[in-house]
């Protein structure tokens, strides 16, 4: 494994422990040269995934996009880092056993929704103005009135 800090390629394995939900090795690594310590996860790969996206382009599935994604949705919110790591898993693993190795980038922001929202409404909202492309405030309106259970009701409806 390559060293960030210095690009060392002879870097020592220190430490190998399995994630919480086993779905990965955790690896703390330390490099000789600069003494730099980093970790890194080692995880089971089923397929490649193509993400297929809104334009027609094919790219191909990025594990880091999604945790990055999932990360700034994320930020400053009171949630444990393990659980971000848990809930990537199980996007990937539910996007490898569709059986399909092409997968629309919608069907990937479906499941992100999904479990943003089961986790912290903020972060829901967060991935939802960039996901749904939010350009008016009546957009947070509706989301907002979609997730406190009132459908389709405005705000200055919900105050009278």
């Amino acid at each position: 494994m390559r060293c960030p800090y210095c690009g060392n390629t002879e870097t020592q394995v220190k430490d190998s422990r399995p994630t919480e939900d086993n779905g990965a090795i955790r690896r703390r690594r330390f490099c000789p040269d600069c003494g730099g310590r980093f970790t890194t996860f080692e995880r089971v790969q089923l397929r490649e995934l193509i993400v297929v996206k809104r334009s027609g382009r094919r790219v191909p599935f990025e594990r880091d996009k999604l945790m990055r994604s999932l990360q700034i949705a994320l930020r400053k919110r009171p949630v444990d880092p393990e659980r971000v790591e848990r809930m990537a898993s199980g996007i990937v693993r539910r996007l490898e056993s569709q059986g399909e190795t092409e997968i629309r980038s919608e069907t990937i922001g479906k499941l992100v929704m999904e479990a943003l929202k089961a986790l912290d409404d903020v972060a829901y909202v967060r991935f939802a103005s960039v996901y749904k492309n939010f350009r008016e405030a009546k957009d947070f309106e509706e989301l907002l009135g979609e997730l406190s259970g009132e459908g389709e009701r405005s705000l200055d409806e919900t105050s009278e």
